[in-house]
């Protein structure tokens, strides 16, 4: 007999609302907890670029919203005739030493594009804001109870954590290994507004996004368009630009960020220096992952996707289509479920092996790369 209670998604970030796209298509029930008050109580970050994961996201989203998320993008021009180009420069020199084969991409604004999720009634209406969860606790007839921190509960027949790198649900599940991996890497990140003869010499090496080394320090340069003076709320081009270099974990870093990164840059090509130079406010971010390691899935009844399971570095810059991924197979193995065409426990154990496969891909692609 088919579940009668709904799916729990835990967070109404992209890739909680993506699945939640996902069951709604197919008629699954399900409900959305959300710690934050609104969705727009805090910074949903910079922007993502989706590329590989394209073809999942289209079966998971209705045209109507994928019209939305069209109108998400960084730079709607350059998207009307874009295949995509990803570059990997020396910085030294700007010569390209490697460049993957264009394929379709979508770079969006990642707050409009949460937006254009929420913006289907089926989904925005189902959000409920404020609730932080506080437990996970299994049903005698083995479905699962949500705890929130206000004292309400929910009942569901499978809960998805899916808050992000610092998931309390992983918390629950993995009490012993649930916490974050800092990696031996300081990363300064930082947006910078542009006039349209300030950051065209970067666009003109592409104009959404392009990565590079240098050969002699180890710094790592990611430069991408974050809005088009067209979109953008001062009519300037906002470009982001984040330094990374290999360091002792532990290490500080000095009081004035902008002078670091200008201090690594002058050793870049002049191109890439002089946009450096034009960086007024910085900030730190940690570097952190969470391999997928083993959680409890209690026969079915709890999982994790995306940050929550299986939290990357941002510039991999891969967290986010492997979250998609994830949301797609885990709709189709809850289509089964809700259709009585296999077990809870069965459809959410193919579901992981499925996201470790693909995990096992990406990190032997990265170790072949590197």
């Amino acid at each position: 007999m088919a579940p009668g209670r709904p799916v729990l998604i835990i967070g109404a970030g992209v890739v909680g609302l993506t699945l939640a796209h996902g069951l709604a298509n197919a008629g699954v029930p399900f409900e959305i907890f959300e710690r934050d008050p609104s969705p727009v109580s805090r910074s949903q970050g910079w922007a993502i670029t989706f590329h590989w994961c394209l073809p999942f996201l289209k079966t998971l989203l209705t045209p109507e919203t994928l019209a939305l998320v069209g109108d998400a993008q960084v730079d709607p021009e350059v998207a009307k005739n874009d295949t995509g180009n990803f570059l990997f420069l020396n910085l030294k020199t700007l010569e390209t030493k490697f460049k993957i084969p264009p394929n379709e991409r979508r770079r969006v604004e990642r707050q409009k594009f949460r937006h254009a999720l929420l913006d289907d009634p089926r989904i925005g209406g189902k959000v409920q804001w404020g609730k932080r969860l506080a437990n996970v606790q299994l049903l005698d007839d083995g479905d699962v109870k949500a705890v929130f921190q206000d004292g309400s509960h929910i009942d569901g027949h499978v809960l998805v954590g899916a808050e992000g790198s610092n998931s309390t649900t992983r918390k629950i599940l993995a009490p012993g290994t649930h916490e974050l991996h800092p990696v031996d890497v300081k990363l300064i990140g930082a947006s910078v507004d542009m006039t349209p003869e300030q950051a065209q010499p970067l666009r003109n090496i592409d104009p959404l996004l392009f990565q590079g080394c240098h050969p002699d320090t180890n710094s790592f340069l990611w430069v991408s368009t974050l809005a088009t003076p067209e979109v953008s709320d001062n009519g300037m081009y906002k470009m982001q630009v984040i330094l990374s270099w290999p360091a002792p974990f532990g290490s500080q870093l000095p009081d004035n960020l902008p002078a670091e990164m200008k201090e690594r840059a002058r050793v870049f090509h002049p191109t890439l220096r002089n946009a450096l130079g034009l960086v007024i406010t910085a900030q730190e971010i940690p570097i952190q992952d969470w391999p997928c390691l083993p959680w409890s899935s209690n026969d079915g009844a709890t999982t994790l996707i995306g940050d929550a399971a299986h939290a990357m570095t941002m510039y991999r810059g891969e967290a986010a289509n492997h979250g998609i991924l994830d949301a797609y197979h885990l709709t189709k193995g809850l289509v089964e479920v809700y259709n009585d065409r296999k077990t809870r426990d069965a459809a959410i154990e193919a579901f992981f092996t499925a996201g470790e496969h693909n995990l096992v891909q990406l990190n032997l692609a990265s170790e072949l790369a590197s």
